[in-house]
């Protein structure tokens, strides 16, 4: 399980955590290697994964939407031939090319879509979608889709139950569609991964979730944390020591679990995952080897690079500090040089308990939920309970 993307304005205190934090344990270093990723990929020279929100149209209205998404479509949008020019950029990272994740909005809003994913296709660049469950999704568009070059998929599903779902969606019935868009992605052959958002309101609802999970012959189950942005400021966090503990469970499900199962804007799952698998006697190089272990320094802006739907360039959905716009600026000159995206990936800038962790290298921390509560990036995840050792340093 790792943070794999993984997309504020600054959150009041009624976000502040509630219930008192651990006190200091006895801290063993994580592995070396949590430093340099083991397969090598450099995040300075290009990110893993580029998020391309094609439109803010959507038929739904979502209670968490990052995107505030709105009905009809935006003049500011990017056009198609703004589009292939987009994706010409992406190519100028060199290879292995980042893979785009086509998003939104819903993308199936755009109807030049299928034109859009051939043309990542036909560069080489690797592509998959995350569309909104509406009428607008039907099995012949995805399967155009899937013929275009889309090579998995997500959904997401909040709750177990058709009532706690479209409570969250806004639209009645989004939960049977869910099912029935799950049924299309088996019979065009979509890989499929499923979101779900936890709050204070999904927490307790998440075993009954996971078993829901189980039934539908997913590849991967990815559990984004809720960060106060656009109408999810409206929604409440769990808790810092609730994450604690869930992060242990979500450690003992991924032993059983038939699919994989990773944390989206929750980074401090890698501690937590660590320091279990050195308890049960794991040395660094099997530890590197795990799927966590892949996962090492993923996060915004250092692996993971956003486009708006205008162009704006920022480093995540959930981090948008817009540093350029790909209508004027070349991306991977921003990626590469701009100061927010530089200082992200310098985990020697990172403040207050982030700063002084050991495990900052290969965790880092949520920096859209920092720059939520305070307005600075850098500043400490205030979901991560962990407290290092006195006189600790970053590494």
């Amino acid at each position: 399980m790792d943070n794999p993307h993984a997309p504020h304005a600054a959150v009041a205190d009624r976000h502040a955590p509630q219930g008192g934090q651990p006190a200091p344990t006895a801290h063993t270093h994580p592995p070396a290697v949590g430093a340099v990723r083991p397969d090598g990929y450099v995040f300075g020279r290009a990110p893993m994964l580029v998020y391309w929100e094609t439109t803010l149209a959507c038929g739904l209205a979502c209670r968490h939407c990052r995107a505030t998404a709105q009905p009809d479509r935006s003049p500011l949008e990017l056009t198609t031939d703004e589009g292939r020019r987009l994706l010409d950029d992406i190519t100028a990272f060199g290879r292995p090319y980042p893979h785009v994740v086509f998003t939104g909005g819903d993308p199936l809003r755009r109807p030049d879509l299928e034109e859009l994913v051939e043309a990542a296709t036909a560069r080489g660049i690797g592509a998959s979608l995350a569309p909104a469950v509406t009428p607008d999704m039907t099995l012949a568009r995805l399967a155009g889709l899937k013929a275009a070059g889309i090579q998995t998929m997500s959904l997401s599903i909040d709750g177990s139950d058709a009532a706690r779902h479209d409570g969250f969606r806004g639209v009645p019935g989004t939960f049977a569609m869910t099912e029935r868009a799950v049924e299309w992605a088996h019979q065009v052959g979509l890989p499929l991964q499923i979101n779900t958002l936890v709050t204070d309101e999904t927490l307790p609802d998440l075993p009954a979730t996971y078993a829901l999970m189980q039934r539908l012959g997913i590849i991967r189950w990815s559990l984004f944390f809720l960060i106060g942005v656009g109408r999810g400021s409206g929604l409440q966090e769990i808790t810092p020591a609730d994450s604690e503990r869930l992060n242990h469970w979500l450690y003992d499900l991924a032993r059983e679990a038939p699919f994989a199962i990773k944390t989206t804007e929750a980074t401090h799952y890698r501690r937590v995952a660590i320091r279990r698998m050195q308890a049960e006697g794991l040395d660094d190089a099997a530890i590197a080897a795990t799927p966590v272990g892949r996962g090492f320094g993923v996060r915004d802006g250092n692996g993971i690079v956003f486009i708006a739907h205008d162009g704006a360039i920022s480093p995540s959905g959930f981090l948008p500090l817009a540093a350029g716009n790909v209508r004027t600026d070349q991306l991977a000159a921003v990626y590469r040089t701009h100061p927010v995206f530089t200082s992200l990936r310098d985990v020697s800038t990172f403040k207050g308990r982030c700063g002084r962790c050991s495990y900052v290298s290969i965790c880092g921390g949520s920096r859209a939920r920092a720059y939520a509560w305070t307005g600075d990036y850098l500043e400490t995840d205030p979901l991560c309970p962990y407290v290092p050792p006195r006189g600790a340093a970053n590494a």
